[in-house]
């Protein structure tokens, strides 16, 4: 099936082919658009400047009329030009936009329809409870939504139908940067959640931000664009901060079990072992270890030679690949390196074991159920995080040759470098209240500052019109 590399437009053909009826068309289209714009436009500015219009069906009402106008200006003008201009064509990212305008458009009229049926069955059913339910925060709130919800529906879509060979990995990617961008804003904004296990926290979203943003967007530029080539500069870059990231973010698991450990074995020596000082000092160590175990790697399988063709079977850069390239009995060396790795890392593993060990029986032997339902909301998740991220790098690394394929090698890659940045956030947030909490207060205070603006637009509309 022809793709973006074979085609650079569309052509529409719904309208006729004579030129007599391509000027009617273009006449009454004409009409309909200008009548929808004066229409829609008159209520937008009746409602923004007559105060006494200031009420939330009246606020949902404009919030409609701007969606009808957005809408009906995405399709009918290219349609329009087209009649007029004696053409059929569209280019293919003209396409794309209409696409997406048009699906976010229809989608969050679609929801902004449902919240005014909501707001008609309070006013009616529920009278007297109608001020509670229906305020200016809760109004701005369901409005928002409904425009949000329009915008990820329609980036779904449009992803799913441009860019096929990566469509997940669009979603996923919006996903684990709007996951973890949450996570770091709400630790680094909210006082209460300056303690070390959210300053461990803040650190792995923020490499989990830099995992994902390594690999993921130029294998998306690369099938937007139907190309497959990377610079050599470019692929060893990728190399080393892919590394960088994967070594730092074990270690500060690492350093998070201990974390754990300490809270719920030695409560009272937690603040002695797990000061700021200590804390700042095992936190930069973990993003050290990560950049000299990505130095060595990166230099040593780089300084091979390569003559076994440039073509690597994977959609990023990785170390097993380009060993595969070599033809030189001294990529034995970055293979003992890997060896001294794996050590490393079964060295920390072991760690995590012993000390969830720990853990377990602390937690079990505590009286109150309470505390042991505290203690386990803490610990799950981090468990959950380990699991995954061990799991799927070790299925990745350490399956058998028998069952590897590169249709395989390709989805577990997927797995161990693309789900745990997405799915981390919503393992951390998913039983935390602290961190619900702090979400919550953040999108409270913007959806309030983004009210003000709103009246104080309508404001300075509304003296604007007096002084016409």
């Amino acid at each position: 099936m022809p793709n973006s590399s074979s085609i650079s437009e569309f052509l529409l053909l719904a309208l006729a082919d004579t030129r007599q009826l391509q000027l009617l068309h273009f006449w009454l289209l004409l009409g309909i658009y200008l009548a929808a714009l004066l229409g829609n436009g008159l209520i937008s500015t009746a409602i923004a400047c007559d105060h006494r219009l200031h009420t939330p069906m009246y606020f949902f009402l404009l919030n409609l009329a701007l969606l009808d106008l957005s809408c009906i200006s995405t399709t009918l003008p290219k349609a329009m030009a087209n009649a007029l201009w004696h053409t059929r064509a569209i280019s293919y990212a003209g396409c794309v936009a209409q696409v997406f305008f048009l699906l976010f458009l229809l989608s969050a009229e679609t929801f902004l329809l449902a919240i005014m049926s909501y707001d008609r069955y309070v006013a009616i059913c529920k009278p007297l409870h109608y001020g509670t339910l229906m305020n200016s925060r809760t109004c701005a709130t369901m409005a928002a939504a409904a425009w949000g919800t329009g915008v990820l529906y329609s980036l779904m879509h449009t992803a799913n139908t441009f860019s096929i060979p990566l469509c997940q990995g669009n979603a996923v990617d919006l996903a684990a940067l709007l996951g973890n961008g949450l996570i770091s804003t709400a630790v680094a904004c909210d006082h209460r959640l300056h303690t070390p296990m959210y300053f461990f926290l803040l650190n792995l979203a923020l490499l989990d931000l830099g995992c994902i943003s390594t690999t993921l967007p130029k294998a998306m530029a690369n099938a937007l664009w139907h190309t497959r080539h990377i610079s050599y500069a470019g692929c060893a870059a990728q190399l080393f901060f892919f590394v960088f990231f994967l070594a730092a973010e074990y270690s500060l698991l690492t350093i998070m079990s201990y974390d754990r450990y300490v809270a719920i074995c030695k409560p009272l020596h937690y603040g002695t072992l797990l000061g700021s000082r200590a804390c700042a000092i095992m936190t930069a160590a973990a993003w050290g270890t990560g950049v000299l175990y990505s130095l060595m790697h990166t230099a040593s399988t780089f300084l091979l030679p390569l003559c076994q063709g440039n073509a690597v079977d994977q959609f990023f850069c990785e170390i097993p690949q380009i060993l595969k390239l070599s033809c030189s009995k001294s990529y034995l060396r970055e293979v003992g390196l890997i060896m001294a790795g794996v050590l490393v890392f079964f060295g920390c593993f072991v760690f995590i074991l012993f000390s969830y060990v720990q853990i377990f029986r602390a937690v079990l032997s505590m009286p109150s159920e309470q505390g042991r339902h505290k203690a386990f909301s803490t610990c799950l998740p981090h468990l959950a995080v380990v699991s995954l991220f061990v799991s799927t790098g070790m299925f990745a690394y350490l399956k058998p040759p028998s069952i590897s394929s590169p249709s395989l090698d390709l989805v577990v890659s997927f797995l161990y470098t693309v789900v745990p940045p997405a799915v981390n956030p919503l393992i951390y947030s998913m039983r935390n209240e602290e961190l619900k909490g702090a979400l919550r207060k953040i999108l409270q205070h913007t959806l309030f500052h983004y009210q003000k603006d709103v009246h104080h637009a309508l404001k300075t509309t509304k003296n604007s019109g007096k002084a016409c």
